[in-house]
């Protein structure tokens, strides 16, 4: 840490001097114009970019399938506009895993493609994108997934099923969607100012944006179980709809607890969460007592649906974990 004295020019103006470290590292020099952004008691000095896009390449050849995908993904999280993929001649499966990959992507299409390189390019616009839109998205999706996949459950309907499976897609774009713009703003603050979101709501939203990921990821656990079960006996269909019930209404308060603009709302729907979720381990517990007479496989797959609602009211609170946090007073 270094420290400046702050001087008073001309009467009004207050400067103080950049360490010649910093500057001579970053490329700063006499009559460059620096970016100065205000973040309550805290000034972040940043030089200027004059850079549009972030521009990446990455040599693919020795990459498969899968590698090539998550390669793709990082690079499109990291934060490129731009992704150059170049290898001395770039195959057909490469090329299947590369459009596979850009599918997941929102905004991301291929704009070139030769023999040797493949250029994708994400054209959706900075400015429009919003983590509090994203993750509003992520909370009607993952949580309409989770009751639609009991229903397929204790209604045996295996098209509503297959729909939850497929809009896992959804869920794991929109995702993607929040990462780049959280790691966006811990790179440049300016970004954090563009979307008129503090850096730490930014991680509060990431944060809560995983659990709702995550919760996608148990519906659609619990739709291929769906698929593979015959029907189930009406009292532990009638059970599973309730604890469905009660491990949503966590969801939901943690949710309104994340997004609300008073600290007393909050911690109102925070703290009432919180409250909840002991009571579902022993909801489960309770609905487990109604799988020991059945079947043995049918009870083992039942019995992976329970852990999954648990699961998912688990993630709740740790949403509502955030939210609290996020409306604790600032030192």
């Amino acid at each position: 840490m270094e420290t400046r004295k702050i001087q008073v020019t001309g009467g009004s103006t207050y400067t103080v001097s950049l360490p010649k470290t910093w500057a001579t590292e970053n490329d700063v020099s006499s009559g460059m114009t620096v970016e100065i952004y205000a973040e309550d008691d805290t000034l972040v000095i940043t030089p200027q970019s004059d850079v549009d896009h972030q521009e990446g390449t990455l040599e693919v050849a020795p990459l498969d399938d899968e590698q090539l995908k998550r390669a793709i993904l990082t690079m499109y999280v990291s934060g490129f506009d731009i992704i150059r993929l170049e290898a001395g001649r770039i195959t057909t499966e490469q090329r299947r895993a590369i459009r596979s990959a850009i599918q997941g992507l929102i905004g991301v299409e291929v704009v070139e493609e030769r023999s040797d390189c493949v250029v994708v390019q994400d054209l959706l616009d900075s400015a429009e994108l919003s983590i509090v839109n994203a993750v509003s998205r992520m909370r009607l999706i993952a949580t309409s997934m989770l009751s639609d996949a009991v229903t397929a459950l204790v209604e045996n309907d295996d098209d509503i099923a297959q729909d939850v499976i497929e809009r896992d897609d959804d869920v794991d774009r929109l995702f993607l969607v929040v990462s780049r713009i959280f790691r966006a703003t811990l790179r440049s603050p300016g970004a954090a100012e563009g979307l008129g979101v503090s850096r730490e709501d930014c991680f509060d939203y990431h944060s809560s944006a995983r659990q709702l990921e995550r919760v996608g990821d148990h519906a659609v656990k619990i739709a291929r179980l769906a698929l593979k079960l015959e029907e189930i006996p009406e009292a532990v269909a009638e059970a599973l709809l309730a604890l469905h019930e009660d491990a949503a209404a966590i969801i939901e308060r943690s949710m309104d607890a994340l997004f609300a603009e008073e600290s007393d709302e909050a911690n109102e729907y925070g703290h009432r969460a919180l409250e909840a979720v002991p009571e579902i381990d022993e909801h489960t517990r309770r609905v487990d007592e109604l799988l020991r007479d059945l079947d043995p496989v049918q009870a083992q797959s039942l019995g992976l649906v329970l852990d999954s609602l648990s699961r998912s009211a688990d993630y709740g609170g740790n949403v509502a974990e955030t939210a609290l946090q996020k409306a604790a007073p600032r030192p």
